[in-house]
């Protein structure tokens, strides 16, 4: 059993310093994990006893269908200093700002065509992280629990004595500059650049600032949960191992301080007056929790004599949809490793998908565009619009020294659909848009009849 101390609320930190408490985990994709911050709060041999320890409360959070196959099946069981329905009061609606939901289509104007963005400054203004969220794209329909959403988020201060959860789905946070503390009903979980965090659909949560203000990406997954992709002749081992990633161990707050919660519920956003924290649960066991990942950890595998895989075969996190072999979002990653291949064009090669491609930038320089797509940024592939190397990176690849190369200090992601994405407003608005980005391509000169040797 896995014992943690309580979070000592009396002593939090200032949002740009870092906090006195260190979160702690257990490890493993998809467990059964039992943890208490309280010696005998968890329940032995049964999940709701006449009366439960501590005088708390049991309460099961279920993150899908009663009827789930065992395999798909994910719920918790909570104990708690008061169950949920004592969480809020009345809602009221309120402007949701600049995130959407889909379907959310006829806000942007401009034309179809592949699309980049430099990076978004921080703005010089409080915003927690719920009010720093802003939408890129969105796909598919929420109320119908498919598809997803891409979104930016920017944080300038800490939440505090605000909480939110978001009942149209699971959110996977990509900070791309500085860290966030995740403080959860499950646990404490801290995410730095190069690591991702996954909170589940209904989980209550709060976000402090651990390092400065905060930017990043998050992608909104309406569908079925992210799961680890299947290796098939991969065998048992390399890509993301399950034995890295990690689930907070309980960590409660007894607080009778007012704030407030706020719901995102089938696009819209709520708030509800609360008088104490929410974040009460000294006990749990189940397979439904938060979670973060290393990116790091990631063990690529690619062509050891020539041509180069499919993009897929980076696939970190995907959420499968009714189709067989179709996400409904698959989260892929470009991560440092070797190129070796023989007589090939190392670059990812051109090509036209079905799936549609939403990719950001956390650190260092991707291989296929060396100019122009830099940290903070992000790009848009659609459905079926041709992309690949720039001109430049086309010259490089298909006259450099085929010797072993190194790709050191990059990660790039990215977030990849079988649904169309379609622009917000704010992403059609912004002014770091690179209204030039297709030129990139315009270098890119005919050569037929040049070279007949070939390959």
């Amino acid at each position: 059993m896995t014992y943690a101390k309580p979070i000592d609320t009396a002593a939090r930190p200032q949002p740009a310093s870092t906090p006195t408490y260190m979160p702690t985990y257990m490890t493993g994709f998809g467990n059964s994990f039992a943890t208490e911050a309280l010696p005998g709060a968890l329940p032995v041999g049964r999940n709701s006893p006449q009366r439960v320890a501590y005088g708390l409360y049991a309460e099961q959070l279920s993150g899908s269908p009663f009827t789930a196959p065992r395999g798909a099946n994910q719920r918790s069981w909570l104990y708690r200093i008061r169950p949920t329905v004592r969480h809020h009061g009345r809602f009221e609606p309120i402007d949701a700002g600049l995130w959407r939901t889909a379907p959310s289509t006829g806000e942007s104007e401009l034309p179809i065509g592949q699309l980049r963005w430099s990076p978004v400054p921080i703005p010089d203004k409080p915003l927690t992280f719920i009010q720093g969220i802003a939408t890129m794209t969105t796909a598919g329909d929420a109320n119908a629990q498919t598809g997803m959403a891409a979104h930016l988020f920017h944080a300038t201060r800490s939440m505090e004595n605000q909480y939110a959860f978001n009942a149209d789905g699971e959110m996977m946070i990509v900070p791309q500059e500085n860290g966030l503390r995740l403080r959860t009903e499950f646990g404490v979980i801290d995410v730095t650049p190069g690591e991702i965090a996954v909170i589940p659909r209904g989980v209550i949560f709060s976000v402090d600032l651990i390092s400065g203000p905060a930017r990043g990406y998050i992608c909104e997954n309406y569908g079925g949960a992210f799961t680890l992709p299947e290796r098939g002749p991969i065998g048992a081992n390399c890509l993301a191992n399950q034995r890295d990633f990690l689930s907070p161990v309980a960590a409660y707050e007894d607080k009778e301080t007012p704030g407030e919660i706020y719901v995102k519920w089938c696009g819209r956003l709520y708030r509800s007056k609360i008088g104490h924290s929410p974040l009460d649960v000294v006990a749990w066991h189940g397979n439904y929790t938060p979670y973060k990942y290393d990116l790091r950890h990631f063990s690529p595998v690619s062509a050891v004599s020539f041509d180069h895989p499919d993009p897929s075969i980076y696939t970190v996190l995907t959420a499968p949809s009714e189709t067989a072999g179709t996400a409904n979002v698959d989260f892929v990653i470009f991560p440092e490793r070797w190129a070796i291949a023989e007589n090939t064009f190392r670059p990812p090669w051109y090509h036209r998908n079905i799936m549609s491609e939403f990719m950001g930038l956390i650190y260092g320089q991707y291989d296929a565009k060396p100019h122009g797509f830099t940290p903070g940024g992000m790009s848009l592939h659609n459905c079926m619009l041709p992309h690949g190397p720039d001109a430049e990176a086309f010259e490089h690849a298909s006259t450099a020294e085929l010797k072993p190369v190194k790709l050191t200090n990059t990660m790039a992601f990215m977030f990849e659909t079988r649904y169309p994405q379609h622009l917000t407003g704010y992403a059609s608005r912004l002014e770091t848009r690179q209204d030039d980005y297709a030129d990139c391509w315009n270098g890119l000169q005919k050569k037929f009849g040049l070279d007949a040797k070939g390959s």
